[in-house]
């Protein structure tokens, strides 16, 4: 809360009031009779003093009044703060491969998939007026989550992504123009969708040559990556006889056509060998893509004179009251 007074020059004007009735209110105590007695002891006994105080009674009750009245007409304020923000919005959908390869334990934690999803899950985190959502994508591509600010419910739906929840394969162009059909109607400034896949493309209706160009069209930009070690991967396999064990699986990721993706539409291609760079690669892209925000200041004030006013009131209503009040006294 922020306090100020709209009129302060008022406190000079009524401090020579208040200074003139404190000099007058001496001189007129000055100004008192006054008989010399030798020993006052006699003139106690005959007759307390049981008003002395209470002559100082209307002063102080004046001088309170004038105070408050001072600050009622110095225009006593309180204020709250508050920002107008203008931000040029970027709208993000994360393209997630779940395709039987993401299995590779290869990448920590445990394998590919959990690795995308915790990286990308920090990813959401940090980000702060920006629509984001979620696509995912096998043999057949949806939409897990639209574009949205609430950044819970889109964790909460990352957290349920996993292998096998769609068909095996790898339909890359039908991730891409599910995104592009999902940031087409937007009016953000920046329409950006980030792919991330381990595989080549063997399914789908739409190659992602085409897809690319449709993209480029709509004015999607796209950030391919491209995740996993090169050469073999161990892969859990569930065996019949001896139950689940690990073997040896050689990986390949078709990298000249994500390449060709992020060329077409004006992004740019990455490789993720581990965790680690992975999650330097997302912190870059959300360097590349970072909202402008903008902010106006301003203070709300609400007047509080009405607080002071009728104290002030009531003060002088006192005086008056308590100087008949005083006079009657023996």
């Amino acid at each position: 809360m922020i306090l100020r007074f709209a009129h302060p020059i008022v406190f000079l004007l009524f401090l020579p009031v208040i200074i003139g009735l404190f000099y007058r209110y001496r001189a007129l105590l000055r100004r008192s009779p006054r008989i010399r007695f030798s020993s006052l002891s006699l003139v106690r006994r005959a007759y307390p003093a049981r008003r002395n105080w209470a002559r100082h009674i209307p002063i102080v009750l004046r001088l309170s009044a004038i105070l408050f009245l001072a600050i009622a007409l110095a225009r006593p304020q309180a204020g709250a703060r508050g920002i107008n923000i203008d931000s040029e919005g970027v709208d993000i959908l994360i393209a997630l491969d779940v395709s039987g390869s993401m299995q590779a334990i290869d990448l920590k934690p445990n394998n590919r998939l959990e690795a995308a999803k915790l990286v990308a899950g920090d990813f959401i985190e940090g980000r702060e007026a920006d629509r984001l959502g979620l696509v995912v994508f096998a043999g057949v591509s949806f939409v897990q989550c639209p574009l949205t600010l609430d950044y819970d419910v889109l964790l909460s739906l990352l957290d349920e992504i996993e292998i096998g929840m769609v068909e095996d394969g790898t339909a890359i162009g039908m991730a891409i123009v599910n995104c592009v059909n999902r940031l087409k109607e937007s009016d953000a400034e920046s329409k950006v969708a980030i792919l991330l896949t381990d595989g080549v493309s063997n399914m789908g209706r739409i190659d992602p040559a085409t897809a690319s160009q449709v993209a480029k069209a709509v004015g999607v930009r796209f950030y391919t990556i491209g995740i996993g070690k090169e050469g073999e991967a161990l892969f859990p396999v569930n065996d019949p006889l001896f139950g689940r064990r690990f073997v040896r699986q050689k990986t390949e990721i078709d990298e000249e056509t994500l390449r060709r993706i992020a060329a077409e539409t004006g992004g740019k291609y990455y490789r993720a060998t581990d965790t680690n760079v992975l999650r330097s690669i997302f912190a870059e892209i959300g360097e590349l893509e970072k909202t402008k925000i903008t902010g106006d200041e301003y203070v709300n004030y609400s007047d509080l004179f009405g607080w002071f006013l009728f104290p002030a009131a009531v003060l002088l209503l006192a005086e008056a009251a308590g100087a008949a009040f005083i006079r009657r006294l023996p």
